[in-house]
């Protein structure tokens, strides 16, 4: 299988231009959506126009996408290939040694993240599972100036349990603007690993490029920033005031966006009977857990399957600038929450591309204020730029 490129017009994305496809559509009707703290179905304020572009098609299981400052779009598939997408238009696989991958279900190559410094150390990270022994790891590589082989430098950090099946295996990296990496990690379907402090599961780690525990982290020499996740596979960093998101897949009963603090603990406790992993429980359960932090936004049942977060900015946002873009696979839609002013509850939600293109998953906000999606379909992938109107 090669990865396609549809090439129709000419965009700026970090000053370099970027030439996308043209398969358009434009959402235009108000959707009626469950607005948390709500018991009934209202109408949301309406969504803004969007353009929505291919950047690249025929993938396979896309898991993220990032831009490069020369231009260049780097993706990566679950099952193990890097493909890029020069700034004029070609596309290519990135040679690389995936040999060790552990590509199985919901687990292999997965969260990918830009170096702060890539513009000189050629430096990207990913998230994979890693064969033998079986965990899930951060990797550092670098990149040739042309685009042709990645080569791996190092592991960053190792030890995230992976389930047998490859389920709840995480794996976000939000490269934060002072240097250190943020990483979402899935509690493997342990029944004890969200609220085991000497575990990597169900966690969102901070971290220094070197895989040192970052400075400020609640317990010195501890990776562990937060606990009591289940599948945190959504990091967004909030502009303007340096609030980190956690989305979170949750069970049949919720989906969650949390507000992360340091040291908090999320409530997912799996273990109410002992050596069982319990689905049934809440997401945030301070019965059990006291202290337990509650979720800014949930789903409710039925659940959408949510992996990915964004912040969206720029006036062609309108009155949803400032908006957290969340992605569903289940429901197949973008939701847009406007927060409140302290960050912690919801004020308005709207949806947007319902059913147009499938299972969505990855969100990478560019320069431009326009989004780069990738779906989750695993017949003829996409990588799709969404632009406001």
């Amino acid at each position: 299988m090669t990865a396609g490129v549809r090439t129709a017009t000419a965009s700026l994305v970090a000053g370099a231009a970027l030439v996308f496809a043209a398969s358009a559509c434009t959402n235009t009707e108000p959707p009626r959506t469950q607005v948390p703290g709500t018991s009934a179905t209202v109408p949301a304020s309406g969504p803004p126009a969007v353009t929505v572009d291919t950047v690249l098609d025929g993938l396979d299981h896309p898991w993220d996408v990032v831009v490069a400052p020369d231009g260049t779009v780097l993706t990566g598939e679950r099952g193990g290939r890097f493909v890029v997408r020069h700034p004029d238009g070609q596309a290519a696989t990135l040679q690389a040694d995936l040999s060790d991958l552990h590509a199985i279900g919901e687990t292999g190559l997965m969260g990918i993240a830009l170096s702060r410094d890539f513009a000189t150390d050629r430096t990207f990270y990913t998230c994979q599972g890693h064969r033998d022994p079986d965990d899930v790891r951060v990797v550092a590589w670098t990149v040739d100036p042309d685009w042709t082989t990645a080569t791996r430098t190092r592991t960053v950090i190792s030890g995230m349990p992976v389930a047998g099946g490859g389920r709840h295996g995480g794996c976000r990296i939000l490269a934060h603007p002072d240097g250190t990496l943020y990483v979402g990690t899935g509690d493997s379907t342990r029944p004890t690993v969200p609220q085991d402090r000497g575990s990597l599961g169900g966690k969102v780690l901070h971290l220094n490029p070197d895989g040192t525990p970052a400075a400020g982290n609640p317990e010195p020499g501890s990776a562990v920033y937060t606990l009591g996740h289940r599948n945190v596979q959504g990091l967004a960093l909030q502009p303007g005031t340096g609030r980190i998101y956690a989305v979170e897949q949750g069970t049949r009963r919720d989906d969650e966006v949390n507000l992360l603090e340091p040291g908090g603990n999320y409530g997912y406790r799996p273990d109410r009977e002992p050596g069982r992993y319990d689905e049934s429980v809440p997401m945030t359960d301070p019965d059990r857990v006291p202290g337990a932090i509650g979720a800014v936004w949930s789903s409710g049942s039925p659940t959408i399957a949510t992996p990915a977060g964004a912040f969206v900015t720029g006036d062609a946002w309108g009155r949803w600038s400032g908006a957290l873009a969340v992605s569903s696979q289940q429901e197949e839609q973008l939701l847009l929450l406007r927060l409140s002013d302290d960050g912690r509850s919801v004020v308005d939600s709207t949806t947007l591309l319902e059913g147009t293109y499938g299972r969505l998953r990855s969100l990478t906000p560019l320069p431009d204020g326009s989004l780069l999606v990738t779906t989750d379909n695993g017949n003829d992938d996409r990588v799709l730029r969404v632009m406001p109107n």
